[in-house]
């Protein structure tokens, strides 16, 4: 058999930043800063530069970032989040974990992103609306804020840094974004890690606090917080992997491109569409198989091709949330999406030759269903 084709290869990511990421953890070994070291607050800056905004606060994961981010707002007890219910789980648990609650909506049936018209329905009595921007691509913000009014916006951008929309970066277009650093992002740590990013420094300054015990100052504590920051080891790492962020999502937008000219001709799927006005950076490059989605997947592995599912049950299916009160068919593009969606591998340094060989066992798989 051929050598595997993985689905995320951070070796090879690794290897292009091992020698500077060795050098600053020998700098902080050196120096014993594990902790609020200089590399974090270097790290802040440089991402929310990055980010067209001028805050940007380092927490312990992405998930953390958006309760943080929500907490941060100081909404109503128990007060509604309009969320997409295409999203992974990460963004509904932020939102209960903030005390507040859930409302799912369904998402566009090309893109498979948040649905304006379907916000405009359910954010009657709701306090903030939390786009998710999925796949490396933006949501509609421009509708989305024209439909959220004086509503506060929270963009959970984990999925799509340095996207942007109509010129515009994700993480600059609502009050607040949260993004996480989990080792397979565009912008991927050595382990759990994540930021906050905002233009409003009462915001940053509030995140800030929640996740440092609420401290502003050793021991005094000026408000109720959690233990939620950035090691000086992830920042070194995102240091050093953030200077070639713009390099590496542009490769990947030639591996996206190479996958639209290989899958072209080949029928039982859909490729992946951008939304006009969109600059995507291909987080995934997710296919729909319209028939025997499991059967293909199971093929593609069984040929060491790495494939994937995201995400095979949708959040209000989910034994966890069903105390939301959806049944199945209650977010029709979300479910059918859930049945078709296929991964395929896309990473900055995949070769064309690989991508030839994904691109084959699909073909050869899609002729067995």
């Amino acid at each position: 058999m051929a050598a595997a084709v993985p689905l995320v290869d951070l070796q090879a990511a690794h290897a292009e930043v091992a020698e500077e990421v060795r050098a600053g953890f020998d700098r902080v070994l050196s120096t014993g800063a594990y902790i609020k070291g200089p590399d974090v607050a270097e790290f802040e800056a440089e991402y929310a530069a990055f980010s067209g905004v001028r805050h940007a606060v380092g927490t312990a994961n992405g998930t953390d970032a958006l309760e943080l981010a929500l907490r941060a707002l100081e909404l109503p007890e128990g007060a509604g989040v309009v969320l997409p219910a295409n999203t992974f789980v990460a963004t509904a648990e932020a939102v209960v974990r903030a005390g507040l609650r859930p409302v799912l909506v369904d998402v566009d049936a090309e893109h498979l992103l948040i649905d304006p018209a379907a916000v405009a329905d359910r954010l009657g009595g709701a306090a903030a609306l939390m786009p998710v921007h999925l796949n490396g691509q933006l949501a509609p913000m421009e509708q989305l804020l024209e439909v959220a009014g004086e509503l506060p916006v929270i963009e959970d951008g984990a999925q799509s840094q340095g996207a942007t929309r109509h010129g515009r970066v994700s993480g600059s277009w609502g009050r607040i974004s949260a993004t996480s650093f989990y080792p397979g992002k565009n912008l991927g740590a050595y382990g759990d890690a994540g930021a906050v990013v905002t233009d409003e420094e009462e915001l940053a300054t509030a995140v800030r606090l929640i996740g440092d015990h609420g401290s502003g100052r050793k021991y005094v504590h000026e408000r109720f917080g959690f233990n939620s920051r950035m090691d000086t080891l992830q920042a070194v790492v995102l240091r050093a992997k953030l200077r070639r962020l713009p390099s590496w999502n542009e490769a990947r937008r030639a591996a996206a491109a190479r996958y639209d000219a290989l899958l072209a001709d080949l029928g039982g799927l859909t490729t992946p569409r951008t939304m006009p006005g969109n600059e995507h950076v291909w987080h995934l490059y997710a296919v729909r198989v319209e028939r025997g989605r499991d059967e293909v997947l199971a093929a593609l592995q069984a040929e060491g091709i790495g494939a994937g599912v995201h995400y095979p049950v949708p959040v209000h299916l989910q034994p966890a949330f069903s105390g939301l009160g959806h049944g199945a068919g209650s977010f029709p593009v979300t479910e059918r999406a859930a049945g078709e969606i296929l991964t395929l591998p896309l990473f900055p340094q995949i070769t064309e030759d690989q991508q030839t060989r994904v691109v084959e066992a699909l073909a050869k798989a899609l002729t067995r269903i």
